[in-house]
């Protein structure tokens, strides 16, 4: 099969396509053919090895943990899936190895949910890391009904999920982003702030009280959140371990089909959608990335598979 590969750390330049043997399938797994797969900071920030610490890499390396496609073939003692389901997963591994920039995914049923309907194949692909992330983060800090919710980096491929499932819990979400991107949350549904300096003064301009949650998914912003919160515990972030210091949490999403299940679900009944911005070939995952690194991207970016 054809995938992407890089065979020491380093940048975009190191991204190859090559064929490689196809992956095995064990049990309790699905063998995925791939129509696309979600590109996510995590994939980049892998690749220089900033996380050679916390999960081993055997080299070469296919990234990707977002993925799309249709069932191919089945391991054994495989009931949930039949040949021909369409599925998405965040299908992370223990390690570092077999990603999902490639044309099969082998992917245990844990990682894995029907895909919704309502989604292209390549908004399928965006939706499972950042859907979860954004989904657990909302969970941890029990945001709900009546809350105002502060969410950072809001147009973002995290934020912009997160606008939208606080939306759905009835919440009145207040988001950060440049002034270029503020009609784009005004859609989602959020009130538009900009970022930077004076941050606080501008979100109390709208909530004079404050605000009962803050997510972050940008990092950098945990002293404003604090002070903008009642109750530090309900701020969670993804990306600063501050947060935590701080009285709130630091949180590494989990796979879990309930979650996927349950987003495909909001997705299906019109209440979720995700923004894609750009869709790349397999073979342009390398600007893809350089895109990515830019920090400018509204929603999410997608490599088209098959």
């Amino acid at each position: 099969m054809r995938a992407i590969t890089y065979h020491e750390y380093g940048g975009p330049e190191q991204l190859k396509l090559e064929e490689v043997p196809d992956p095995k399938l064990g049990p309790g797994e699905v063998l995925i053919r791939v129509k696309a797969a979600g590109i996510n900071p995590v994939d980049w920030k892998l690749a220089t090895g900033g996380l050679d610490e916390a999960m081993p890499t055997y080299f070469p390396v296919t990234p990707g943990w977002d993925v799309a496609g249709v069932v191919e073939a089945l391991g054994m003692d495989t009931p949930d899936y039949a040949v021909g389901d369409e599925v998405i997963g965040y299908a992370r591994k223990d390690y570092v190895q077999h990603g999902t920039y490639a044309e099969l995914v082998a992917a245990n049923v844990r990682l894995v949910a029907r895909k919704p309907a309502a989604l292209n194949w390549e908004q399928a692909a965006g939706l499972p890391l950042a859907g979860l992330t954004a989904l657990q983060a909302l969970d941890r800090a029990r945001a709900g009904d009546g809350d105002t919710v502060l969410v950072h980096a809001a147009a973002g491929g995290v934020g912009s999920l997160a606008v939208q499932l606080a939306v759905a819990r009835d919440a009145r979400v207040i988001g950060t982003a440049s002034e270029a991107k503020h009609d784009f949350l005004r859609e989602l549904g959020a009130e538009p702030v900009t970022y930077g300096d004076g941050l606080v003064e501008r979100v109390r301009e709208l909530a004079p009280g404050g605000v009962d949650v803050a997510l972050d998914f940008v990092g950098g912003v945990t002293d404003e959140s604090v002070e903008l919160l009642g109750d530090p515990s309900r701020l969670v972030s993804v990306t600063d371990g501050r947060a935590a210091e701080a009285g709130g949490h630091a949180i590494w999403v989990r796979p879990d089909t309930v979650g996927l299940t349950a987003l495909a679900d909001l997705a299906d009944a019109g209440r979720l959608t995700v923004p894609v911005e750009r869709v790349y070939p397999l073979a342009e995952a390398a600007d893809a990335w350089r895109a990515q690194q830019s920090g400018r991207t509204r929603g999410k970016l997608v490599l088209s598979v098959g």
